[in-house]
């Protein structure tokens, strides 16, 4: 008697191994996709990863969690940088992708907005105030 032997598909490979990577460099990342199939792993926050040199796409909303870090970041083209940011009316965040304990270095975020708990977002607000000062004084 033969055992069934346990064949994936091609789209189920290729997210365990998305979910599995660490880093990704100079590349287009959708970040829809990229939540989804962390999801379909069992892990609903996007965790340990860096990304370098990335463009980032949404549609989307980041829900910054804790070691989260933007370097260098070019957060999406806006009018006023404090449309990027949206706080949340409740105790919860739903819907919007969870990151955690990773690294954006100087990616470029397209169609991101960006939400977390109120005392994150003061800061984020504070800090896109003074790079918009700081790219009117160049």
């Amino acid at each position: 008697m033969t055992e069934p032997t346990s064949t994936m598909s091609a789209d189920e490979a290729f997210g365990r191994a998305l979910v599995a990577r660490t880093t990704f460099e100079k590349e287009a990342v959708w970040l829809p996709s990229l939540a989804v199939h962390h999801m379909n792993a069992g892990d609903p926050v996007i965790r340990g990863k860096t990304f370098t040199d990335c463009v980032i796409e949404g549609p989307a909303v980041i829900a910054i969690l804790d070691g989260m870090i933007l370097d260098g970041c070019n957060l999406g083209a806006t009018g006023n940088s404090r449309n990027l940011l949206l706080k949340p009316l409740g105790d919860k965040i739903v819907g919007a992708i969870g990151i955690a304990d990773s690294r954006f270095v100087r990616c470029r975020f397209v169609q991101v907005g960006f939400t977390g708990n109120e005392g994150y977002l003061e800061e984020m607000a504070g800090d896109l105030i003074d790079m918009a000062k700081q790219g009117e004084g160049a």
